[in-house]
C-alpha cells in the first residue's frame, strides 16, 4: 500500500468514525423527538378525550335540567287542568242544584249582599221560578226586607244580580267561583295533591 492509500484509508476511517458519531447522534435524537412527538399526542389525546368527557357530562347535565324543567312544566299544567275541573265541577254542581237548595244558597247570598234589605234581584230565564222562593227566603231572613224579583233576565249560569238604582252587584255563581279560587287553590291543591 502507498503512502496515499494510507491517507486515504485513514480519511475514511476518519469520515466513516464522523459519520457513525453524527448518525448516532442523529438517531439518538431521532428517538428523543419520537418520544417526545408520542408523549405530545398522549397528551393531547387524553386532554381532547378529557375536553370531550367534561363536554359530554355538562350536555348530559343540561339534557337532565331541562327534561325536569319540562317533566314539572307537564306536572304543573296537569295539575292546573285538574284544579280547573275541580272549580268547574263545584260551579257545575251549584247551577244544578235542586231547586230548594240553589234557592237556600241565593237566599243567603242575598243577605249578604243586600243586608238592607233592597234592591231588585235578576236571575237567568230558566231560574226565574226558583229566584221567585230565593227572594221570598231573603226578604224572610232579613226580617222583612224589601228584595224584588226583577222582570229582567240575563244570561248568567247561575246565581243572579243584584241592582240597587244605577249599580249592579254581581253574585253570579260563575263570578263568585272565580273570586274565590284565588283564595281558595291552596287548600283545593292540597285536598287533590297531598303530596306537595
Amino acid at each position: 500500500m502507498n503512502g496515499i492509500e494510507k491517507i486515504t484509508q485513514r480519511i475514511d476511517a476518519v469520515t466513516q468514525g464522523s459519520v457513525d458519531s453524527i448518525l448516532s447522534e442523529a438517531k439518538g435524537k431521532a428517538a428523543e423527538i419520537e418520544a417526545k412527538a408520542k408523549a405530545d399526542i398522549e397528551k393531547l389525546t387524553n386532554d381532547l378525550r378529557a375536553r370531550g368527557d367534561k363536554e359530554a357530562a355538562e350536555r348530559e347535565e343540561r339534557l337532565v335540567s331541562v327534561a325536569q324543567m319540562e317533566a314539572r312544566q307537564i306536572s304543573l299544567a296537569a295539575k292546573q287542568e285538574m284544579m280547573d275541573k275541580a272549580f268547574d265541577g263545584a260551579l257545575d254542581k251549584l247551577c244544578k242544584a235542586s231547586d230548594d237548595v240553589y234557592a237556600d244558597v241565593c237566599a243567603r247570598l242575598l243577605v249578604k249582599a243586600a243586608p238592607d234589605g233592597k234592591g231588585e234581584v235578576i236571575f237567568a230565564p230558566e231560574k226565574k221560578a226558583v229566584g221567585a222562593k230565593a227572594v221570598e227566603k231573603a226578604n224572610a231572613l232579613l226580617g222583612g226586607g224589601k228584595l224584588t224579583l226583577s222582570g229582567e233576565t240575563r244570561p248568567v249560569k247561575g246565581g243572579f244580580i243584584l241592582r240597587k238604582g244605577s249599580v249592579e252587584v254581581n253574585c253570579t255563581f260563575e263570578t263568585l267561583v272565580r273570586l274565590q279560587r284565588s283564595e281558595a287553590s291552596g287548600d283545593v291543591a292540597k285536598l287533590l295533591f297531598p303530596e306537595g
